[in-house]
């Protein structure tokens, strides 16, 4: 999909690799880019930079992803491509609190189940429509130090290939991102760990990863090559695999 004269919506677009998609669509000449964040101030922000619409949005509230759908669709147009963003990390295993755990998942997980509940529907009505779903590597391997990110990130990945194969044929297009390491609010002092083994990269790199695929209409987005490797390891060989991870365990968790 060529998104040049297409109206965008990327939630978590206060900063890092939101802003950075934000940014680039506007460089790709959307027709509106509306940046949403639970940081208003900060989807504000991004929005004055590339003349862009700002929607104040907790991703984490059904009703709130309801409302930003609803409101870019009558204010604005249809909305050709989502992107489903906002993310965050919870540290620790299965010690980690309820509350903890049921936050991560409603913002990791249920923001992408809740705006293709709602988007879904219009865009297979006028016959297509492109999600673009943000994950990690961790969702395709795992995650060192925190079950909470490992999980709900495979669920993630576990929904957009769900969406794909479900609702390919009614036009609608799906990518997932899965980066490693990525200069954000999330990784801040934490340059060193686990998950920046094969480095740290830039969100501008990552949202250049992102078009390329949104315009081949590639599924997997892998902005670090190795992690397809790391994925072959893994399904070759999984005992070999985990013995692995043990290691990298042993090596960061203290």
């Amino acid at each position: 999909m060529k998104v040049r004269n297409q109206i965008v919506v990327v939630t978590g677009a206060a900063g890092g690799i939101g802003k950075a998609l934000a940014h680039r669509f506007h460089e790709e000449g959307a027709k509106l880019v509306v940046c949403s964040d639970i940081d208003g101030a900060g989807a504000k922000a991004t929005a004055g930079q590339i003349g862009g619409l700002a929607i104040q949005t907790d991703v984490s509230k059904e009703s709130d992803i309801k409302n930003l759908i609803d409101t870019v669709e009558k204010d604005h147009g249809p909305i050709s491509l989502f992107c489903s963003n906002a993310g965050i990390g919870v540290p620790g295993g299965a010690e980690a609190s309820n509350d903890g755990w049921q936050n991560i998942w409603d913002i990791n997980v249920m923001a992408h189940v809740w705006a293709a509940r709602h988007l879904i529907p219009l865009m297979v009505t006028r016959g297509g429509g492109y999600l673009l779903n943000t994950a990690s590597a961790a969702g395709l391997l795992s995650q060192i130090g925190s079950a909470p990110y490992a999980v709900t990130k495979h669920a993630a990945v576990g929904l957009a290939e769900w969406l794909a194969l479900t609702h390919g044929d009614d036009g609608i297009k799906v990518s997932v991102l899965c980066p490693q390491a990525v200069k954000t609010a999330m990784t801040a002092n934490n340059e060193d760990g686990v998950a920046s083994i094969n480095g740290m990269m830039e969100p501008d790199e990552v949202a250049d990863a992102c078009v390329k695929a949104i315009d081949k209409e590639t599924f997997l987005v892998l902005p670090h090559p190795e992690v397809r490797k790391y994925m072959q390891n893994k399904t070759s060989d999984y005992d070999r695999w985990i013995a692995g991870m043990q290691k990298l365990n042993r090596q960061y968790k203290g």
